[in-house]
């Protein structure tokens, strides 16, 4: 079955990232950005019947979509969690179109929010996988930072990637930023030597090389196509969609180089009926600049290995020839737990709906969104566009 067309976004809100909680809580945050993304729909809240939420890690619960429905008072005939890590936002698209398209549901709320810690909430967040606690934490692979500086230094060590290359990634993504008001880190433009010489994390990445966990949340609202002729801003379509998985710690990968991008990637393309050269723009999932690099590779946009050149030709910002996260990416828009995801979904909308103010991508009709989970594992591909 084909989901091409079948479903729209027709409305999102997102709360603009911050550093510290401050009195803001998960719950609180999912009830603002759901309450504005409905209004932004055109929708009243009675009208909503289906709820797609994900893990909030500052107050991580069981029943967590029932928690989030009782808070938020709605009566959804179709509800579940979504938890692919980064590639949560990514996949709540096309399951909120699945079930549309099945008569579940006419109207899905799609919502995430979390704070930088879990000191408000006094939870504990969830445990890593005992796997990794037991074989692969003593050597070091804690998280995710030194997972992605294995698959930076092989790629380096393979294709003879630079850190020149991998720099430009943020340096670029940091002009979008300049042009996004909620931007966490919009204020300054950056160098490549600026990333060169800031602090060493995990070689070979730099401190603006990774992403900054922080506060914050989004949300937008899934109907269906005969709805969206009915909506006030231009309806965004899902065309493709495509996923894969199949480890999740990094040293269960089959590859360090080539990711699980691939097959979802050529699935949403496959389905959408186009090509990586239709684009018009691309949102690739960015904890690291690193993944942006591989990312474009596995979707198709240049050949593997070729990636390091590839963003050192192009010009990688919303007015240039290959507009790559037009909101800054989550280098500096920030990453508020799985709502930095999130943020590339409601970027890639926001563009198509034409919305963008100051960094808007012209003529921009079709784009690539990819959400990432764990360490290159869980992978989300969408293809969004206007019909």
């Amino acid at each position: 079955m084909s989901l091409r067309g079948k479903a729209a976004i027709i409305g999102f809100a997102e709360m603009a990232p911050q550093k510290g909680d401050g009195d803001k809580t998960p719950l609180g945050i999912i009830s603002e950005v759901a309450r504005d993304a409905i209004a932004d729909a055109g929708l009243e809240k009675k009208e909503i019947d289906g709820l797609l939420t994900g893990m909030a890690i500052g107050d991580y619960s069981v029943l967590w979509p029932s928690v989030v429905a009782e808070y938020l008072q709605l009566q959804p005939r179709y509800f579940g969690q979504v938890e692919l890590g980064g590639a949560s936002a990514a996949g709540m698209v096309w399951r909120a179109a699945a079930a549309i398209e099945a008569g579940m549901c006419q109207n899905v709320l799609c919502v995430l929010g979390d704070t930088r810690s879990t000191k408000a909430t006094g939870t504990k967040p969830p445990p890593f996988p005992r796997l990794d606690a037991e074989f692969d934490a003593p050597y070091g692979l804690i998280a995710a930072n030194p997972g992605y500086a294995l698959i930076a230094r092989r790629h380096m060590y393979e294709f003879g990637t630079t850190p020149e290359q991998m720099a430009k990634v943020a340096v670029d993504q940091r002009k979008n930023a300049c042009k996004n008001p909620a931007a966490l880190f919009g204020q300054k433009e950056i160098t490549i030597d600026d990333v060169l010489n800031s602090r060493m994390i995990v070689d070979p990445l730099h401190l603006l090389e990774i992403v900054s966990p922080c506060t914050g949340g989004g949300a937008f609202i899934v109907t269906s196509a005969e709805r969206a002729k009915r909506a006030p801003h231009r309806p965004v379509y899902l065309l493709g969609a495509g996923e894969a998985g199949g480890h999740c710690g990094i040293t269960r990968a089959r590859s360090l180089t080539t990711s699980l991008v691939k097959p979802a990637a050529e699935a949403a393309f496959k389905m959408a009926g186009v090509t990586p050269q239709d684009m018009d723009f691309v949102q690739p999932y960015d904890c690291y600049t690193i993944t942006v690099i591989v990312t474009l590779e596995d979707a198709g946009f240049c050949k593997k290995g070729h990636g390091g050149p590839f963003v050192w030709e192009h010009d990688l910002t919303y007015r240039g020839d290959f507009p790559c996260n037009t909101h800054g990416g989550q280098l500096s828009f920030g990453q508020p737990g799985l709502a930095g995801g999130m943020s590339h979904v409601i970027e890639a909308v926001r563009q198509l709906m034409g919305r963008a103010g100051e960094r808007q991508v012209k003529n921009a009709t079709i784009g690539y969104v990819n959400g990432n989970g764990g360490i290159m594992s869980e992978q989300c591909s969408l293809v969004l566009g206007i019909q």
